[in-house]
């Protein structure tokens, strides 16, 4: 294992800004779930999350809504990478939080005023995720289906190595789901 980062993951029931600490990650979405209660009420789980859900604050809650809409189901399969954010505040003290910088399946970067604190309003730029090209996936996906059948590699794992070039589409993950499900 050459990834340090195993090694200091603590046992926590969601994705926390600690895990981005230094490093970006481009998650592709595979179920929501709203939960009762105020205090993150919705759970997104997503490609490689190990049962660690990615649970949005408010405030990038109403920015994910402002950029897809307000459908759960049509969520399922964009993407939008995520960072730590040193400067998010608990009360006074700074404790880092998690922020998206770009989500995939819209036709603009979005720009949104939205409140921060009581009173206080922030402007929150967001960037588009590029799509992995189709003929690159054309000439990959044969080998990828290949390692996922063999068992070398998970599906999750090639979201996550192919997001270095582009984000694979809904359909593209579809394409691999298929192939490895039905032998073809």
């Amino acid at each position: 294992m050459d990834d340090l980062r195993a090694t200091v993951v603590p046992n926590w029931c969601r994705l926390s800004a600690d895990r981005l600490l230094g490093a970006s990650r481009i998650i592709t979405i595979t179920d929501i779930q709203m939960k009762s209660g105020r205090d993150r009420p919705l759970w997104i789980y997503f490609y490689g999350d190990n049962g660690k859900p990615y649970k949005p604050n408010i405030t990038m809650r109403k920015l994910l809504i402002h950029a897809w809409g307000y459908n759960r189901p049509d969520w399922i399969g964009r993407s939008m990478e995520l960072y730590c954010d040193p400067e998010v505040k608990f009360g006074a003290l700074k404790v880092g939080g998690i922020k998206i910088s770009k989500v995939r399946d819209t036709t603009k970067d979005i720009k949104a005023m939205l409140q921060t604190t009581r009173g206080k309003r922030s402007e929150f730029v967001v960037g588009r995720l590029p799509s992995y090209p189709d003929a690159d996936f054309a000439e990959k996906s044969p080998q990828w289906i290949a390692a996922i059948k063999a068992e070398k590699i998970t599906i999750a794992e090639v979201i996550q190595k192919a997001s270095v070039t582009g984000v694979l589409t809904k359909e593209q993950i579809e394409i691999l789901k298929g192939a490895v499900n039905n032998g073809n």
